[in-house]
């Protein structure tokens, strides 16, 4: 049986990976912060009791701020996989924490990369890049296109990004870099401006909330599925070699045209209750990215099958599902025609929401 490491695996990409890896027959590690309130809601739906002999998901206290943690657990766990998607992922929080940004998302890596290294395992690792390393670098960007990040937590993955190249070089390890564009889901956080939105609207529709505030709303982004982004991971770790590669659907769409389609598809006007709050507005924006998926359609055989409208609209009926309101049904539909069993409705979105809230009420 093979296993896996997962850092970040509390997060919206670290669950699907769970469950995609499961799905597979892998046993699943993953590294998760001490905290005092429980932070593994999207975990809880397929967790159980470690002492259960069938258990293949297990949870590890570490942090990517300690050095021998980290070695203690590449050690123990001996991991045939390693997906690295730990790090302080919010943009605008970076401006507000840089230091604490470059520490977890930039020196996170390099503190992995050399546990690794030091431990004499071997074993194939997956480094979670992203499309705000190009920042003000003009569309559409592939992997030959300079980065210019516009916030501290961009030029902290590309430190990140390089780093991986260097032990990949240097030290002969099988290193591969994902440079994720923009990926969204139901489990997606709620102060990303996507969740935001869908939120805002499920809410809207239950009279917990007549105003949602925004910032930029012309800023263009290629806006993805979260679990197909999960599938081109585990594809990269399967290859012969370590290689570097740009996922994204081809496609921009501005932040207005995703507050259209999403009130819209609940029957609410969005000019009735969005308004700017320009503290929201990035000190430095990132205006336009747009990827050049080529060379992963080509190498990877990984193409996108969820569309901009579908996106939204499995988010918009997820988080009104979390409310008890009843949706439209369509992104089960959408789930039903699209992916296999181990990503559909009921056992990725219901009983995830089912589960969290019965973690909630104890």
């Amino acid at each position: 049986m093979q296993n896996a490491l997962i850092t970040g695996i509390t997060g919206q990409d670290g669950s699907y990976l769970a469950e995609l890896l499961l799905s597979k027959g892998y046993e699943v590690h993953g590294v998760i912060r001490r905290a005092s309130t429980f932070n593994t809601g999207r975990l809880d739906h397929i967790y159980v009791d470690p002492h259960t002999p069938s258990a293949r998901l297990f949870l590890h206290y570490g942090d990517l701020s300690t050095s021998s943690r980290l070695i203690d657990l590449i050690y123990s766990i001996r991991p045939d996989e390693v997906y690295h998607l730990g790090a302080q992922s919010h943009v605008m929080v970076s401006f507000e924490n840089p230091e604490y940004t470059g520490d977890i998302t930039a020196l996170g890596t390099t503190r992995l990369l050399d546990a690794i290294r030091r431990s004499g395992v071997t074993t194939r690792f997956y480094q979670a890049s992203s499309s705000e390393m190009f920042g003000a670098a003009p569309p559409p960007q592939n992997e030959q296109t300079p980065f210019h990040p516009r916030s501290p937590y961009g030029a902290a993955k590309v430190y990140a990004y390089w780093v991986a190249i260097n032990y990949r070089e240097a030290y002969g390890m099988f290193c591969s870099n994902g440079i994720l564009f923009n990926h969204e889901s139901p489990r997606r956080g709620p102060t990303f401006v996507t969740r935001k939105i869908t939120r805002a609207v499920a809410h809207i529709l239950a009279g917990k909330q007549d105003k949602l505030y925004l910032g930029n709303l012309e800023a263009k982004r290629d806006w993805g599925y979260a679990p197909e982004y999960v599938e081109s991971m585990w594809k990269m770790l399967q290859r012969e070699r370590p290689d570097d590669y740009v996922l994204g659907t081809g496609e921009s769409h501005a932040i207005r045209e995703f507050v259209t389609q999403a009130f819209e598809y609940a029957g609410l006007d969005w000019r009735k209750h969005v308004f700017i709050d320009d503290r929201y507005k990035r000190p430095a924006e990132v205006d336009f990215l747009l990827a050049d998926p080529t060379k992963a359609e080509r190498e990877l055989g990984w193409t996108p099958r969820i569309s901009f409208r579908e996106l939204v609209r499995i988010m918009v009926d997820g988080d009104m599902e979390s409310l008890g309101l009843t949706c439209r049904g369509e992104g089960a539909r959408i789930l039903r025609e699209k992916f296999g069993a181990w990503h559909q409705w009921n056992n990725s979105v219901s009983d995830n929401l089912k589960a969290a809230v019965g973690a909630v009420l104890g």
